[in-house]
């Protein structure tokens, strides 16, 4: 057989895995698991990609479509899959762009001051007005999601959001893009020269396109209708404004692939325009009677558009589903039937003339009569109480769904004289197909969004909802509105899209598909299609009570997948809900053969990808909506079974004198390894090891086996007093050879006491006690060793009245939730402080802080300091260390990216690829340069986090107390 004809033989997807391989290494997957995973989006649709690709420059995208050409096989690009119309899923090849792709660039004007700023398309949509934060600026485009969702999916969807209207969206404040081509040319518009070569290589392509705008110019009532669309919010079909509104092919190229969903090409860099970001907000959450009431006051606010930044509507069913949150305002809890509201918000640098602007709008209102009056906060708290809530209103309100229902979110536009008009017939909708729905949205634009959650699995249920989107194409079209406003057309309206525009538009969208993709191998069946029934397959299966109801709740929206430490190596926490509820779908289930198969590849992958490489941190339910802690599938599945091991960990934690002990042993044979054979040596032996065998890491920064005896230490008044519970590891740990400062933390906080007239009391047998985090994999054994530190810290705190202070941040967090629950039973009040919050709150006062550091340091506040039991406390634990730094007087660097570096107790030892993963990107700028440059030395608040912060900065990492121990008399 000829090699032609063996490769003709081999399946087309198995060979274009075998020849991306060559090119993409590690970072390509067929596996069903992943496949399934990575699929996985915030649409209500299920589509499982054959191949999955990590993407990480522009050489790679190049050479992924000369393959996908050369195959025939479709590919499509996902950014961050927050995306709601189906355009972001695929069942071919999907590329991620989200993992690399994160350079940020500002362009300065003559004044210093950023014009307009460069954005990888992998770059948070929230990252970006960061980096311009210092300057008072922004970029325009301002969704929901733009926390997570990325610029890549912002510039694909023409994203506006609360306050950006179509004055300020991505193609109203685009400068320059660069796109890499289905035919593999890098075009990009800010080059002069390139956009030449373009016209010169694919004169065809040019020509065509600029075609296409005098054949729409010579049909003045085609361009009529187009340039009337426009002008309010329209993300269906393609930017034929662009063909419009410039003349010149360079401006035409600068706009076409907006709002296109990674159909046209894809999208590698775009440079935005700034705009500015104001000083001072006020919000209002103004409550009225009904729709038809707040229509008017919309009308008012639309009409004073220079003045209110974003009027967002509620109606009745929104209220009615975060009535219960915090943060909002009593009058919520006395809604009726029909009640609605409306967030206002108005923004200015010169807060006096903000006042003026509240008085004039708060009288123009004044007309209409509120239910409950109107009142502008200027509390930045309340106001981002407000808006968490109005954010989070999909998710929110997707959790209060019908088990084995659908979330289906629609997104349309009126002009604001039919705004209220549309909201009554999409009521009449619901009542005609009989659904439950809520409706909010941007009212200022005359933007509505609505949800509703049918039980798709039922045919007739199916059929309704089938005929309920027709009935509301008919009711959008005939008011001439858009039936996608900002959340891009996808596949829930690519059938529609000749409707909308009808015959002799529709043709130029399918014109310009074709120009640029003739083969339809990009983002295939979005925008355009031939499948008039599109929009009804391969929709989400949903089940009923197959999972617990907290993770069930998940409509995996995405919001979580940032701060997830493990998202670039294994999954992300709505990956890891999607996997534990298919395993769940398909064992409920009599299976095909093909099922079983599905199941035994999900179960297979299990243990690593969702348990083993999950930090268990919690920090998913900080950004959740519902606060969802999808950690507790990992530890639930962690939960050690059979008898010897819950004999050898009972053994263990009745004993812990001894564990500590022994464990010290293996302490002083890493150090004894490091002294005979050098710490970079043993370091680099030991990830063999680990890769080989899964043996510990041993870092080059590894702790000194403790030596220090721990006493009480009571001054001579004795009248300050602290119980000091030095945790298990602190007992075994002091720092490591590199450290600059050798003594054990129990020493370093006798000093700070000592200093400021504070008696260290140590807690009665505390070297058998243990916050018990230790053993988080025996449930039992570590309630129980919880339970007996808890009564010894209540002895040693004369219940509660003595302040219990604690040197490990995770554990000073386990001890906080231990005493909560028992403490409740029990009926004592413990007071557990974190160390850096102690010696501020405490000690701070009473030191001199004399030796001021001149120095630059790193710091890094554990995600322990931020778990929501913390934050729900008020506790301000995270604050503290950066605070006592600011003391010190020391230049502060922060990596505001990295909320959990991965460490997670004993994983950093045994899976350390975690640890390495979550700090990939650790001290690196917005433009990927070392910005621990100049530092020697780092701070944080846990001893083991900080092994793998000093492992990936090259510098030791240290307690924060050590700091001002140095900087205080």
């Amino acid at each position: 057989m000829s090699k032609a004809e063996l490769v003709f033989k081999i399946p087309p997807y198995e060979l274009f895995y075998e020849k991306a391989k060559l090119f993409l290494g590690d970072r390509i997957f067929k596996d069903y698991l992943r496949c399934f995973a990575y699929g996985i989006d915030a649409s209500c649709y299920r589509y499982i990609p054959k191949i999955v690709i990590v993407a990480s420059n522009e050489d790679e995208i190049v050479q992924i479509l000369k393959l996908s050409n050369e195959l025939n096989l479709a590919v499509s690009f996902r950014a961050a899959g927050t995306s709601l119309s189906g355009q972001a899923c695929c069942e071919s090849i999907l590329v991620l762009c989200n993992t690399y792709w994160k350079k940020i660039q500002l362009v300065f004007d003559e004044a210093q001051q950023p014009s307009s700023i460069w954005c990888d398309c992998g770059v948070i949509g929230a990252s970006a007005n960061e980096a311009l934060k210092p300057y008072a600026k922004k970029i325009g485009p301002d969704p929901a999601t733009i926390n997570n969702a990325l610029i890549g999916g912002i510039f694909s969807n023409n994203s506006s959001g609360m306050c950006c209207g179509v004055k300020q969206n991505t193609y109203q404040t685009i400068k320059s893009v660069r796109v890499i081509l289905q035919n593999g040319f890098v075009l990009d518009t800010s080059q002069d020269q390139s956009v030449l070569e373009f016209m010169k290589t694919y004169p065809d392509m040019a020509e065509r396109l600029l075609a296409l705008r005098a054949e729409l110019l010579a049909d003045s009532e085609l361009s009529s209708f187009i340039r009337h669309k426009f002008k309010i919010k329209n993300t269906t079909g393609y930017s034929l404004n662009a063909l419009l509104d410039f003349d010149k092919l360079k401006d035409i190229l600068n706009h076409i692939f907006i709002g296109a969903e990674g159909t046209l090409a894809f999208i590698s860099r775009v440079e935005l325009e700034c705009v500015k970001d104001f000083k001072h907000k006020a919000c209002a959450l103004i409550f009225y009677e009904d729709i038809l009431s707040a229509a008017k006051a919309i009308k008012i606010l639309a009409q004073n558009d220079d003045l209110v930044s974003a009027a967002e509507i509620m109606d009745y069913a929104s209220l009615l589903s975060v009535q219960n949150l915090e943060g909002l305002p009593a009058e919520i809890k006395q809604i009726k039937p029909k009640n609605c509201a409306i967030l206002i918000q108005l923004e200015e640098d010169d807060k006096e003339k903000l006042k003026q602007n509240i008085a004039f709008i708060s009288q123009s209102l004044a007309s209409i009569q509120s239910l409950f009056g109107v009142r502008f906060s200027f509390d930045a708290k309340e106001q981002e109480s407000w808006w968490k809530v109005r954010k989070g209103l999909l998710p929110l309100t997707a959790a209060t769904r019908a088990s084995a229902s659908t979330v289906i979110t629609e997104d349309i536009c009126f002009e604001i004289e039919h705004f209220a008009a549309g909201i009554e017939g999409i009521e009449a909708l619901f009542e005609k197909h009989k659904f439950k729905g809520i409706i909010f949205g941007h009212a200022l634009s005359g933007n509505v969004h609505f949800i509703i959650t049918p039980l798709l699995g039922i045919k007739e249920e199916s059929e309704r909802f089938g005929n309920f989107m027709q009935d509301l194409v008919d009711l959008v079209v005939s008011y001439n509105g858009s039936i996608k406003a900002e959340h891009g057309t996808g596949r829930m309206m690519a059938p529609f899209v000749k409707q909308e525009w009808g015959e002799k538009a529709y043709k130029f969208n399918q014109a310009i598909k074709e120009i640029f993709d003739p083969k339809r191998l990009i983002n295939p069946d979005v925008i355009i299609t031939e499948d008039q029934n599109i929009h009804l397959k391969n929709l989400k299966p949903a089940s009923a009570n197959l999972i617990e109801d907290y993770l069930d709740a998940c409509m995996e929206c995405g919001f979580c997948e940032k701060i997830c430490p493990s998202k670039d190596l294994s999954l992300t926490p709505r990956q890891r809900i999607a996997v534990y509820r298919e395993i769940a779908r398909l064992k409920s289930k009599i299976r095909t053969s093909s099922e079983q198969k599905e199941l035994n590849e999900l179960e297979k992958g299990f243990e690593y990808l969702v348990v083993k490489t999950c930090a268990t941190c919690s920090m998913c339910a900080t950004l959740c909506p519902l606060e969802i802690d999808t950690a507790k599938i990992a530890s639930k599945a962690s939960q050690a079974k059979g008898f010897l091991s819950s004999k050898i960990a009972s053994n263990l934690a009745q004993n812990m004198a001894f564990t500590t002990k022994l464990a010290g042993f293996g302490v002083s044979g890493a150090n004894l390894a490091q002294s005979v054979f050098g710490a970079e040596f043993v370091q680099g032996m030991s990830e063999k090891l680990n890769r080989l065998c899964h043996t510990p890491l041993v870092s080059e920064f590894f702790p000194s086996k403790n030596t220090y005896k721990l006493h009480s230490k009571l001054t001579q008044t004795d009248e300050k007093q602290v119980v000091y519970f030095s945790s298990c590891l602190n007992r075994m740990f002091s720092p490591s050879k590199k450290a600059s400062d050798k003594r054990n933390i129990a020493q370093v906080f006798e000093s700070l006491c000592k200093k400021a007239d504070f008696s260290v009391i140590y807690p009665s047998n505390l070297s058998n006690l243990c916050c018990s985090k230790a053993f988080k994999n025996h449930e039992k054994e570590a309630k129980d060793l919880a339970f007996k530190t808890f009564k010894t810290l209540c002895e040693a705190s004369l219940n509660g009245k003595l302040p219990i202070v604690c040197d490990h941040s995770a554990c000073s967090l386990e001890l906080l939730k231990y005493a909560k629950e028992y403490g409740n039973e029990a009926r004592v009040k413990l007071n557990i402080i974190d160390m850096p919050a102690f010696v501020l709150e405490y000690l701070s006062s009473n030191l001199s802080f004399s030796s001021q550091s001149e120095e630059k340091i790193a710091l890094y506040a554990p995600c322990s300091t931020r778990n929501l039991l913390v934050k729900k406390q008020n506790l301000a634990w995270e604050s503290a260390i950066f605070e006592l730094a600011r003391l010190c007087g020391a230049e502060i660097y922060e990596d505001k990216n990295v909320k959990c570096c991965g460490f997670a107790g004993n994983k950093g030892f045994l899976t350390p690829e975690l640890n390495q993963s979550a700090l990939r990107n650790f001290g690196k700028d917005g433009e990927g340069n070392n910005a621990f440059k100049g530092i020697t030395k780092g701070f944080s608040s846990s001893s083991t986090c900080e092994i793998g912060l000093s492992t990936k900065s090259h510098f030791a990492w240290q307690h924060i107390i050590y700091l001002v121990d140095t900087c205080t008399d």
